[in-house]
């Protein structure tokens, strides 16, 4: 029995094992070597790496270059006061620039076109001759004075003076408020 534990174990493949060669032999023909597992995974794992560091990278770049909301300019020309018939509203400006323009016998004033109650925009009923919100139902004279609804103050007016060429310029990142007595400055209202 002692001879039997220190007897060497008969190599693999040799004739010796018996029935055991034909599995090992069978192993190494299959073609699934550690060598060859490695052979294709590694690539694939380091491409799979590399589109990962490259679309954080990409998704880093496009951080750094802000969405950029497009609005239309704040001053704009409005063509020459010829252009505007007394005690009219035109309402052309007002879906390109957000404004009216009101011709009175005296001079003109720019109404700014959003309600001011939830900022929704009114639109001009000739037939009724006000300015009629159509979210809440506010309700603005054409001079922009509130009169029904939840509206809690008059529309605001917006900056209007002539250019040098005669044009009517209208500024709306200058607004005046009626209830703070605005409208009583100069460049509320452009005298004809």
């Amino acid at each position: 029995m002692a001879d039997e534990k220190d007897a060497p174990a008969p190599a693999v493949g040799t004739a010796a094992s018996g029935a055991g060669a034909k599995p090992a032999a069978a192993a190494e023909g299959s073609g699934l070597t550690r060598r060859g597992f490695m052979k294709w995974t590694l690539p694939v794992g380091w491409t799979a790496f590399s589109a990962a560091c490259a679309s954080s990278l990409v998704a880093t770049a496009r951080f750094l270059f802000p969405n950029v909301l497009f609005e239309p300019p704040q001053s704009f020309k409005a063509g020459f006061p010829g252009e505007y018939n007394v005690g009219e509203v035109d309402t052309r400006w007002k879906d390109a620039f957000g404004v009216w323009i009101v011709r009175q016998a005296d001079g003109f004033y720019a109404l700014i076109a959003v309600c001011t109650h939830l900022g929704c925009s009114p639109n001009w009923l000739p037939a009724e001759n006000k300015f009629k919100c159509p979210c809440h139902g506010s309700g603005f004279y054409m001079s922009g004075i509130n009169f029904e609804g939840p509206a809690p103050r008059p529309l605001e007016r917006a900056r209007i003076y002539l250019a040098d060429d005669g044009q009517i310029v209208v500024d709306k990142s200058v607004k005046f408020q009626q209830e703070k007595g605005e409208w009583e400055k100069a460049e509320a209202f452009l005298k004809a």
